[in-house]
């Protein structure tokens, strides 16, 4: 992909729309639909790196209620001829084909390679990559599961969504200052993760989400990691100019 002159490509991850409660989730995606809004005058691509959504599940002739405006929006972006890159998070890893019917997304389950401008990519959500969380990768296994899929989709969407809304208030978007910490390279998934990607292959940027813990870390010999943050607590991107990138804070919904 060449970005023409005057264009950017954007990164953003990890907004949770729907917790901790509707009025606190209503503000911050308006929040984000600004975002886009603002994006979309020069942007050539938008890359959402996953968790979009907090719970997500799409039953033949149901999906979860509300997100009305993000969803507008982004079908906006794709009918004006912008591509939109959606990326499955842990969060909603059970995204099939309604946001690439109604919406017009690119989907992705797994990270990609790319290259923008010729600088090499590896893009994704983040979640299972490198050493260790062994609970969490049976875990999502899982739930990728198509027969856990088929069973879970028969129940019905009143139960199914509650029982699922349920369980995600012990997630890290219920408890939003929990992580904000460095813990280290050698503690860092991620960072174990890429490292080890960059002996077999050189990128220029590995950009991913998860982590909830906004960083532009140089890698040496013109690499770089660059995790996104979230829409949270920090409220955090990055935009690609075509030579460099950059992480950037939108500032908190008012």
């Amino acid at each position: 992909m060449n970005i023409p002159t005057g264009k950017k490509v954007y990164f953003a991850s990890d907004q949770h729309l729907g917790v901790p409660d509707f009025d606190s989730s209503l503000k911050r995606e308006k929040h984000f639909v600004n975002w886009l809004d603002e994006a979309k005058q020069d942007a050539a691509a938008i890359y959402l790196l996953g968790d979009l959504f907090d719970f997500w599940f799409e039953y033949a002739s149901v999906v979860p209620r509300g997100f009305t405006r993000v969803l507008g929006k982004i079908a906006e972006i794709t009918d004006s001829g912008i591509p939109v890159y959606f990326f499955k998070g842990n969060h909603d890893m059970w995204t099939f084909d309604y946001l690439v019917k109604e919406c017009g997304v690119v989907l992705y389950s797994d990270p990609i390679e790319t290259t923008i401008n010729g600088k090499s990519f590896l893009i994704g959500h983040g979640d299972g990559l490198g050493p260790g969380d062994f609970w969490y990768k049976k875990i999502k296994a899982f739930f990728a599961n198509p027969l856990m899929q088929w069973c879970f989709a028969r129940l019905h969407p009143n139960f199914g969504v509650g029982l699922a809304n349920y369980f995600s208030r012990s997630s890290r978007a219920k408890n939003a200052t929990e992580d904000k910490t460095y813990h280290g390279e050698d503690k860092e998934w991620l960072v174990l993760y890429v490292k080890e990607e960059l002996k077999e292959q050189h990128r220029d940027y590995f950009v991913f989400g998860h982590r909830h813990y906004a960083m532009d870390m140089d890698l040496g010999n013109n690499s770089h990691y660059i995790n996104l943050g979230d829409w949270v607590v920090d409220f955090t991107y990055a935009v690609f100019d075509g030579d460099n990138m950059e992480l950037k804070e939108y500032g908190k919904p008012l």
